[in-house]
């Protein structure tokens, strides 16, 4: 257990976790949309991609971060959202997301790996992914190429318990009844990639498992409910990376949804495992 990580997590985690929903909550979400701005900040210049939503202008902020040499590879793009349901502190959702994407800053800014990173904290997942939908529009337009997506979606809930873990009916005989796993949701073009960074995050201690979704949402539609859908529908290399949130967590999108009910060893195990497993990316 990496001790200091675990520390830095639940420090990024008191910033986040509070209500954040921008229209409700507006306090709250202004906070920790400037408190990532200036986290980000610190690590390079911050991109504002700016999308109109029911009448007012939100920000997806994004940072790039060069790969080890000189080249012209696409970025991967990791993404994770910011605003909160109306009502909840959002601790799994999706503080943790946001947590691990700052700590990747923090590491791939000074330990570059072969491809570019760009980093993006998105807005509005809640509102039907408006944040996302708008931003792989955005790219789709330019004609930008990437290497993958990766989508942060809840990453700190863990129950070692027998029959914490549920499923949909139609994938349920092929996986685990405990909660003690990340897992990583692909689509098809994604596959090779769920097999390889899920070999490389078991190799690093922490257990995972894989969904390929050949059908990109339409056959098990909550395999979508995250930012990676949009670019799904943009036909983009993309997965997430989730503790299956509302499948596992009795505390999604509830006011119980608070820091002292995540397993930070959990965590901290899941974001040292990512880190590993992002450097092996070819």
């Amino acid at each position: 257990m990496n001790n200091e990580l675990k520390k830095r997590l639940h420090e990024y985690l008191i910033q986040i976790v509070r209500e954040r929903d921008p229209y409700l909550a507006s306090g709250g979400h202004f906070f920790v949309r400037e408190y990532i701005r200036e986290f980000l900040g610190q690590y390079g210049a911050i991109k504002v991609h700016e999308f109109q939503f029911r009448g007012k202008t939100h920000q997806n902020l994004i940072l790039n971060l060069n790969s080890a040499a000189e080249s012209n590879l696409p970025p991967i793009l990791i993404g994770a959202h910011y605003d909160g349901v109306p009502g909840t502190p959002g601790a799994d959702d999706n503080a943790t997301g946001v947590a691990v994407l700052l700590e990747l800053a923090t590491v791939f800014s000074t330990n570059p790996v072969k491809y570019p990173i760009q980093l993006v904290a998105f807005d509005l997942e809640e509102y039907n992914r408006a944040g996302s939908f708008a931003y792989a529009k955005y790219l789709k337009n330019k004609k930008q190429k990437l290497r993958l997506m990766l989508s942060l979606e809840m990453l700190g809930y863990c129950d070692r318990a027998v029959n914490s873990q549920r499923y949909p009916d139609i994938i349920k005989p092929f996986y685990p009844d405990t909660g003690d796993f990340i897992a990583l949701v692909g689509n098809s073009s994604a596959f090779l990639d769920l097999v390889r960074l899920s070999r490389q995050i078991k190799r690093n201690g922490t257990p995972c498992q894989i969904l390929p979704d050949p059908s990109s949402g339409k056959l098990v539609p909550i395999t979508g409910f995250s930012d990676h859908f949009a670019f799904w529908q943009q036909k983009y290399r993309a997965i997430m990376v989730t503790d299956t949130a509302m499948l596992r967590n009795p505390h999604y999108h509830k006011p119980s949804d608070t820091i002292d009910t995540l397993d930070l060893d959990f965590l901290t195990d899941v974001c040292q495992s990512l880190i590993a497993a992002l450097k092996t990316i070819q």
